[in-house]
């Protein structure tokens, strides 16, 4: 099998890759008749002669390769027909603006393998980006909130050589008192709470974060479905059934409101389920929250401030509680900051991509390689011969244009 590795052509540019120079090198050194093909690139956050050096051939034309990998969504024009792909396509939520992506690679009868939906037996994602978005999403919170409160001014993540630089940035500052509310458990909340720890941040039980007790230190609490959701007939919360069934659920989040200085998302959304808050709550006296990092980026979704989504250029932007209008970030007291960088692992993007590329050897190439008992590959193939596969198959009206 011929693998090769595809420039990135999404605008804004993306520097991640899904292997680095090394692990190409331990991929053909140690999986038989494997091959790598690397398109040349100027933007990677590795350059072609990383590449070249470790003896990975460099080529404009891939297609003689039987599998091409990505990062980000692939533009249309250079999608090649009858090929597997493997990128995050963000289509499986029926984002509007990629549509057309989908549609084309139906028409070219590509197989899409979304990283998004590789999962084990259990259901449990086995790869991603999402620590990397965690910690640096958490970053840019704190750099909000010394920004908004001209207490501090810690350099922009994409600024640091690595994680460590990075950390080194966070630990000069002093952090004043603060209670940051974080909701999620998975890779991007783990993020977050790696940031925490490193920031020597002490953790509050939900009840004791409730409590309101005074603190000479920032304080956070990190919380799961079952902290901010409750079923709306009393019976006792069942994460499983939330899941499959948040309709019959409601929100409770409220009550955290007028214990918040900082809001960190790191919770996955279905759009069935309550939000956090809605409009009008941001205009009641109890309403203390004035900076929030959305990690997670739906817009109009569980966290109804993220109007749009910022870039790693401008990453903040200002919420006016009466109007919901958007305004220059810093610009009001009464104002919502609001983070909501769609691309947070790109702020570091060597350290995401040693680990994303560790985790797709480790968990997704034996299966591509050889036998999928598993059925990973399988279970995350969105596209299949000129079709939807069946598990994807609710994507048709969206393809079709129905909704």
């Amino acid at each position: 099998m011929k693998i090769g590795i595809i420039r990135e052509g999404k605008v804004p540019p993306d520097k991640r890759v899904p292997f680095t120079p090394e692990q190409c090198r331990h991929i053909v050194d140690h999986m038989p008749k494997t091959g790598i093909v690397v398109q040349p690139s100027p933007i990677r956050c590795f350059s072609d002669e990383e590449y070249r050096k470790l003896g990975i051939p460099l080529r404009e034309d891939l297609s003689d390769c039987d599998v091409l990998m990505g990062v980000k969504e692939v533009p249309l024009k250079e999608l090649i027909a009858g090929k597997t792909y493997f990128f995050f396509s963000h289509t499986i939520k029926k984002q509007p603006h990629n549509r057309e992506l989908l549609r084309e690679v139906i028409r070219k009868g590509i197989r899409l393998v979304d990283y998004e939906v590789l999962t084990d037996r259990s259901g449990m994602r086995i790869i991603g980006f999402g620590r990397f978005a965690g910690v640096v999403g958490a970053y840019n919170g704190f750099r909000a909130w010394g920004l908004r409160h001209r207490l501090w001014e810690l350099k922009p993540a994409w600024q640091c050589r690595n994680m460590e630089e990075l950390m080194a940035e966070l630990s000069q500052v002093k952090l004043p008192p603060l209670r940051i509310a974080v909701t999620g458990g998975g890779r991007v909340a783990g993020g977050v709470m790696e940031l925490m720890d490193a920031a020597g941040i002490h953790q509050l039980a939900p009840d004791e974060y409730l409590s309101g007790r005074k603190s000479l230190h920032p304080v956070f609490v990190r919380l799961d479905p079952g902290d901010y959701n409750e079923h709306k007939e009393g019976r006792p919360f069942d994460l499983l059934h939330f899941f499959n069934h948040p309709t019959e659920y409601r929100g409770t989040f409220r009550r955290f409101l007028p214990h918040t200085d900082l809001l960190i998302g790191a919770a996955f959304w279905d759009p069935k389920a309550p939000v956090l808050f809605s409009p009008e709550d941001t205009r009641h006296p109890h309403f203390r929250i004035r900076t929030i990092a959305d990690i997670t980026c739906d817009i109009d979704g569980s966290i109804p401030t993220t109007r749009r989504a910022s870039s790693i250029a401008d990453p903040f932007y200002d919420i006016h509680p009466g109007s919901f209008d958007i305004h220059p970030p810093f610009s009001g007291e009464d104002h919502i900051t609001v983070m909501a960088v769609d691309n947070l692992p790109c702020e570091l993007p060597v350290d995401a991509s040693q680990d994303f590329g560790k985790n797709l050897m480790e968990k997704v190439l034996p299966s591509l390689l050889g036998n999928d008992p598993d059925q990973i590959i399988e279970r995350a193939s969105i596209t299949r011969d000129g079709r939807l596969t069946e598990k994807f198959a609710y994507l048709q009206d969206f393809i079709d244009g129905w909704e």
